[in-house]
């Protein structure tokens, strides 16, 4: 097995298309065309780390933070990630990064979190938009089944939790095939008339590559006509999720289930209200940006990271918010790193990281 092929399997549970515009998702270190000898599971990548790995025989790191986030312009070891990167390179270990990426995936960190605290009804926080494209082709009655088929097969029609949905219209085409054309129907020169369908399907924007060969590959004409066109629907993938609790509760029941969720030695939160809760809403990683969606959409608590002071201050009124910790909201990506690589490759070595610890102490 190539490191390839891992990075292959992340990526079809958490497409780089799906990253923030600032992140640097995706391969970091390395040459993902070598033998996986193994994988070490991570947050965040140091030496320490790279040590370890060593120490595993595993030439695969994948962690949740990129370890490349800003351009290097000498590598000398003058920094931590200088010296990450020249650890890494020294001792043939490759480093696989998934961050927003795996924050707006749908089962990704966010609705792990909300696995963890037992929401149900989990929906995205706050959707992305211009991630779907909608395919118009013009295909032959004779040959619609067929191209379909392969439209559907190579991914798109996706909607929801139903899949092959597509919009047909029947009408006449027509067309006049040059000298040098190769026609699938009609003769050189004459204008001809055929018995058309359009076909309309909804797709990710990081399956287009995939579906357009597709197309092409099952097309009986020598030029389709199609196009795709950017579609400004909301995603069903995007950050945060928002679900609700079997029965409400109070919100020092919240605190410590929360504390209990995500092994926080503290919670930082607002004045607890009186009122019980049952609507929550969470973002793993730095969340603040996302309390006016909370309170949108009628949350009673909003769980996250990195929250300010003025952020508590100017919503304590309006929501209960509750500050985990970063690495507390986001330790929970190695479990989804080990499911996703698991799954795919289920007799290959694997390990979480035992050396990593969170940076933040609480004295």
């Amino acid at each position: 097995m190539r490191i390839r092929d891992v990075i292959s399997a992340l990526e079809a549970f958490a497409p780089t298309a799906l990253q923030e515009s600032y992140d640097n998702t995706g391969l970091q270190v390395g040459d993902k065309s070598a033998e996986c000898t193994g994988v070490l599971l991570c947050v965040d990548v140091t030496p320490q780390i790279i040590e370890e790995a060593v120490s595993k025989g595993c030439n695969l790191i994948v962690s949740h933070h990129p370890i490349l986030f800003k351009g290097l312009k000498r590598i000398v070891g003058a920094t931590l990630v200088e010296r990450t990167v020249i650890s890494a390179l020294s001792s043939g270990i490759s480093i696989y990064s998934c961050h927003t990426s795996l924050d707006s995936t749908i089962g990704g960190v966010s609705w792990k979190m909300a696995e963890r605290l037992g929401l149900k009804h989990v929906r995205v926080l706050e959707p992305q938009s211009h991630k779907l494209l909608k395919l118009s082709v013009i295909i032959p009655d004779s040959h619609v089944d067929v191209v379909r088929t392969a439209i559907f097969n190579a991914g798109a029609g996706e909607v929801g939790n139903y899949d092959c949905c597509g919009f047909m219209v029947n009408g006449t085409g027509s067309f006049r095939a040059k000298e040098g054309a190769n026609p699938f129907v009609g003769e050189i020169g004459k204008l001809h008339n055929e018995a058309e369908t359009r076909l309309d399907v909804v797709l990710p924007v990081w399956m287009q590559s995939r579906v357009e060969v597709a197309l092409l590959q099952a097309h009986p004409y020598e030029v389709p006509a199609y196009e795709f066109v950017m579609l400004e629907n909301s995603a069903t993938t995007g950050l945060g999720v928002v679900g609700e609790l079997d029965e409400s509760v109070t919100a020092e029941q919240l605190v410590k289930m929360t504390k209990n969720a995500f092994a926080s030695p503290m919670v930082r939160c607002t004045t607890p209200p009186v009122t019980s809760i049952k609507t929550i809403a969470l973002c793993g990683g730095s969340g603040a940006s996302l309390i006016g969606n909370a309170i949108g959409c009628g949350a009673q608590a909003y769980i996250s990271s990195d929250i300010k002071y003025h952020d508590f201050i100017d919503n304590a009124e309006r929501i209960f918010i509750l500050d985990i910790g970063h690495f507390e909201g986001e330790q929970c990506t190695k479990e989804i790193f080990y499911h996703v690589i698991r799954e795919k490759f289920p007799n290959f070595a694997i390990y979480y990281s035992e050396t990593e610890k969170n940076p933040i102490n609480y004295l």
